[in-house]
C-alpha cells in the first residue's frame, strides 16, 4: 500500500466521498427522465470531467496501456453500465433505504468470486459474513413478500435488481483489480467510463429510442451534471484514489455509511420511511458485509 506523502488526507478525501455517494439516490429519485436515460448521462458527464484530467496530468496515457489491460477496462466498463442500469431501474421500484443497501453488499460478492474465479483463501470469519449478509438479504426479502414493505411499488423486483446491480459491481472489481496495480487512476477509469458510456447508449436507443435522448427542462440537466459532478467524481472516482493510500478493508467499511446517509436523506427529503422489516434486514446485512469487507485485506 502506497505511503507517499500525499496533499490531501485520504482519511479526509474517503469521508467527503461517503458524503458525495449517499447523495446518489436522492438526485436519481429527483430526476423525471427514464432509468437508462439517468444512468447514461451521469457516466458521460464523468467522463467528461475526468478525460481532460487524464489527458493534461497523467503521462501514461491511454495511449500506453497494452492491449491485456485495455480488455480487462472494458469488462469493468460493461459491468459498470449493467450496474448503473440495474441500480438505477431500483430505484423506481423499492425503497432507497432497500436498494442502497443491498446494491453495497458487492464486497460480499467479491469474496465469493475470488474464491471460485481466483482461487483465493476465505478465511472462517468472512464465511460467516457472508452468511449474515445473506441472511439480511433475505429478512429484507422476506418483508416484501409479507407486504411489510412500506414503500416500493414492487419492492421484490427492485430488491433482486439491487442484487443483481451489487454483482456487477463485483466483476467490475474483480476485473480492475489487477489492472490498477499497473496503471495510473485516471487512465483507466478514462477508459472504463468510456466503454460504459457506449454501453449504455446503447440501451438507452435499443430500448427507448434516440429521442429519449433529448429534450429535458434545465432542471434535469442540472441533476445529470449533479450526478457526475458529485457521486460520479467526487464520490467513486475519489474512493478510487484513496484506495491507493489506505487499506482496502478500511474503504469498504467506510462505504457502509452510504446506506445511513441515504435513508436519512430519503427520510428528510422524500418523507420515505423504510418498514421495520426492511431496517432491521438492512442493519443485518450491513453487519455482514462489514465482517466480510473487514477480513479481506
Amino acid at each position: 500500500m502506497s505511503r507517499e506523502s500525499v496533499p490531501v488526507s485520504p482519511v479526509l478525501a474517503l469521508a467527503v466521498a461517503v458524503l458525495a455517494v449517499s447523495t446518489s439516490a436522492i438526485l436519481v429519485r429527483f430526476s423525471d427522465a427514464p432509468s437508462s436515460v439517468k444512468a447514461f448521462y451521469r457516466v458521460l458527464f464523468t467522463l467528461a470531467l475526468v478525460a481532460p484530467l487524464a489527458a493534461t496530468r497523467s503521462r501514461a496515457g491511454v495511449a500506453r496501456l497494452s492491449r491485456r489491460d485495455l480488455l480487462g477496462a472494458g469488462v469493468a466498463g460493461v459491468a459498470l453500465a449493467l450496474h448503473f442500469g440495474a441500480w438505477f431501474e431500483s430505484l423506481e421500484w423499492t425503497s432507497v433505504a432497500a436498494s442502497v443497501t443491498l446494491v453495497q453488499a458487492q464486497p460480499v460478492f467479491v469474496a465469493v468470486g475470488a474464491a471460485f474465479l481466483l482461487d483465493e483463501r476465505v478465511t472462517g470469519r468472512a464465511v460467516a459474513g457472508i452468511l449474515v449478509a445473506l441472511a439480511g438479504m433475505a429478512l429484507m426479502a422476506g418483508a416484501d413478500l409479507l407486504g411489510a414493505a412500506t414503500t416500493g411499488a414492487r419492492p421484490l423486483y427492485g430488491n433482486a435488481l439491487a442484487v443483481g446491480a451489487a454483482v456487477m459491481t463485483a466483476v467490475y472489481v474483480l476485473a480492475g483489480r489487477s489492472i490498477r496495480r499497473r496503471v495510473p487512476l485516471l487512465p483507466y477509469v478514462t477508459v472504463v467510463y468510456g466503454v460504459c458510456t457506449f454501453v449504455l447508449l446503447a440501451v438507452v436507443v435499443a430500448s427507448a429510442g434516440a429521442d429519449a435522448l433529448w429534450p429535458y427542462p434545465p432542471r434535469e440537466w442540472l441533476l445529470f451534471v449533479a450526478m457526475a459532478a458529485g457521486p460520479g467524481l467526487f464520490g467513486h472516482t475519489v474512493v478510487n484514489w484513496a484506495l491507493g493510500h489506505v487499506e482496502s478493508s478500511v474503504v469498504s467499511v467506510s462505504l457502509l455509511a452510504e446506506p445511513v446517509g441515504s435513508t436519512l436523506l430519503a427520510l428528510a427529503l422524500l418523507a420515505e420511511v423504510p418498514g421495520a422489516l426492511t431496517v432491521l434486514g438492512g442493519v443485518v446485512v450491513l453487519c455482514g458485509i462489514g465482517v466480510t469487507a473487514a477480513e479481506r485485506r
